[in-house]
């Protein structure tokens, strides 16, 4: 038997803590964030602005979302009936904490609006007619306006690849606006033609590429 010394035993690796993509979002958000970010949001956002302010929120600040997913739960909240705003609370909690977190996150996002109108409504009845209060109002209208274009430019930096998306974007213009179009048929059918626009194409040997 020989007296030579045993090789040393090769190290273990050390388990290695889960990543955040596998432990998913759900374990990092606290149920509480989601309500009181939404609540800020509904508190603090104005008219057509409210998507400015959600995407401020959950893709800039809080980096809950990245540009594209916040994209895609967009145009899912554009084709449900209700309010966009509210749509994208349910789908964003729904998708940071399940349940539990469209839930709060859609009350955070109505509370305040609605104490918020019922105050104005009471205020507006009494002093709507006053030129003051009109022209407040035709402000906040064209400010609501200037936050969404700013958050349109924003996004389509970040999301359109190609010509062919800006020939969807106008289609949707002319579908929704000029033709007066249901807002959801026109995404179904933009829906249909962009599936099979960027289809994976078939090589010579007839099988799609990996």
């Amino acid at each position: 038997m020989s007296d030579a010394p045993a090789p040393p035993a090769a190290p273990q690796p050390e388990p290695t803590s889960a990543s955040p993509a596998a432990s998913g979002m759900q374990a990092k958000v606290s149920i509480s964030d989601i309500f009181l970010s939404f609540l800020m949001i509904g508190a603090t956002s104005f008219g057509g602005g409210a998507v400015a302010y959600l995407r401020s929120t959950i893709v800039a600040k809080r980096k809950w979302l990245d540009d594209v997913s916040f994209v895609e739960l967009f145009s899912i909240s554009q084709s449900l009936p209700g309010l966009n705003s509210t749509n994208m609370a349910i789908l964003c909690g729904d998708r940071l904490r399940g349940w539990l977190g469209a839930v709060v996150a859609a009350l955070g996002i109505i509370v305040p609006g609605a104490i918020i109108m019922t105050l104005a409504g009471i205020v507006y009845g009494m002093h709507g007619d006053r030129v003051l209060v009109t022209a407040g109002l035709r402000g906040v209208a064209a400010g609501a306006t200037g936050l969404i274009l700013a958050t349109f430019i924003q996004l389509a930096s970040k999301t359109l690849r190609g010509w062919l998306d800006v020939v969807f974007i106008i289609a949707a213009v002319i579908a929704v606006n000029w033709f007066h179009v249901s807002v959801l048929y026109a995404l179904l059918a933009l829906a249909v033609l962009a599936t099979l626009a960027y289809r994976p194409k078939r090589t010579a040997e007839g099988r799609k590429p990996a």
